[in-house]
């Protein structure tokens, strides 16, 4: 993607991560371990920056503190696409942005709703992606196959690459 301006990158990114509703959010333990869990993001609009909800007592929060370097990595097998974002997070407390990113699925984790005092957003400045992006469907990947068999040039059968975000 190097030959892309940064924000045709942006661009591709969302459009690669967009529609995969959970991403693997990865932090340093206190322990200095990493621990990955599931999170939704909130923001759909990809524009360097990721949105997550989270609990003012949930782990993370206190390993965000320690070390704010994060990971989000986001998989849709039927799209066979694939994206690693490295980036730095911070917990917000902010009830207009809370505001802005509420949506109803929020409220099963979240009973208080929009004032629950639990709750806390998840902002991550993305710094660094890598990305797969391979034929989609079991055709498109036969089609690929095909025609890297009647040419000379094996058919490459990923996208791949690495943006700098910063």
């Amino acid at each position: 993607m190097s030959h892309h301006t940064h924000t045709e990158q942006i661009k591709q990114l969302a459009e690669l991560i967009r529609d995969v509703d959970i991403a693997m959010f990865t932090t340093t333990g206190v322990d200095g371990r990493l621990y990955s869990r599931p999170l939704g993001t909130q923001q759909v609009e990809f524009d360097g920056d990721l949105w997550f909800a989270t609990a003012a007592d949930s782990p993370k929060v206190a390993e965000i503190s320690l070390n704010p370097k994060v990971n989000v990595a986001y998989a849709s097998p039927s799209k066979n696409t694939y994206v690693s974002v490295a980036g730095t997070a911070r917990i917000v407390d902010d009830r207009a942005k809370v505001e802005e990113l509420w949506s109803p699925a929020m409220k099963l984790f979240f009973p208080g709703g929009k004032d629950d005092p639990n709750l806390r957003l998840i902002h991550v400045r993305a710094e660094s992606a890598e990305y797969w992006d391979g034929p989609g469907t079991l055709l498109g990947k036969a089609l690929s196959f095909v025609l890297s068999a009647v040419s000379d040039e094996p058919a490459a059968l990923a996208d791949s690459g690495k943006v700098d975000l910063r």
